[in-house]
């Protein structure tokens, strides 16, 4: 019996989330914030780290240098329009970035946001578990494997889902650390 559809379903969701974790603005600089911002390079529609040097100089500061000083207000624009809330400042040559401190209330509105997108992580693994065991069960219903089979396959199956559930709860719980500690 094949688990590693079930598996790489799972290992998608769970990536997934960890991304969302990643753009997740937690008071310190973090240059993945920038990577859904794209800029209309020579009619391409190009990630801003493809055609600028990104630095965090300092814990809440961001730099973005463009190798072509024309793309600069291009940048600042797209910046602007994005829903990262921080506005650029852009001096002629570099663009930064400056966080600003969390406050209290809203740390506590971050960590409720990313239990949110954790439990919409879950519910995406539990719909995988679900499908993978309906697929066995019509297997079953064919008799293409037997009772036994099934209950095997319902097990691996809950086993996986666990383990994934694991993942996405340490990687919520880390976050909601770095959220709370800064």
């Amino acid at each position: 019996m094949d688990y590693s559809k079930i598996e790489e379903k799972m290992n998608k969701t769970v990536s997934v989330f960890e991304e969302n974790l990643a753009e997740v603005r937690a008071g310190r600089a973090n240059p993945a914030i920038l990577n859904k911002i794209k800029i209309e390079y020579y009619g391409v529609p190009t990630p801003i780290n493809q055609v600028a040097g990104i630095s965090v100089p300092e814990a809440r500061l961001i730099v973005i240098q463009p190798w072509d000083l024309s793309i600069l207000k291009e940048i600042e624009k797209e910046i602007l329009k994005s829903d990262i809330g921080i506005n650029p400042n852009n001096d002629g040559k570099v663009i930064r970035l400056s966080f600003p401190e969390l406050t209290e209330d809203r740390r506590k509105e971050l960590v409720k946001d990313i239990r949110k997108t954790a439990e919409d992580a879950k519910v995406a693994i539990r719909a995988i578990r679900r499908d993978g065991i309906d697929e066995f069960r019509n297997m079953q219903k064919n008799s293409e494997i037997t009772e036994d089979d099934l209950k095997t396959a319902e097990d691996t199956i809950q086993k996986i889902t666990d383990k994934k559930i694991e993942e996405i709860d340490k990687l919520l719980e880390n976050k909601e650390k770095e959220i709370m500690s800064i």
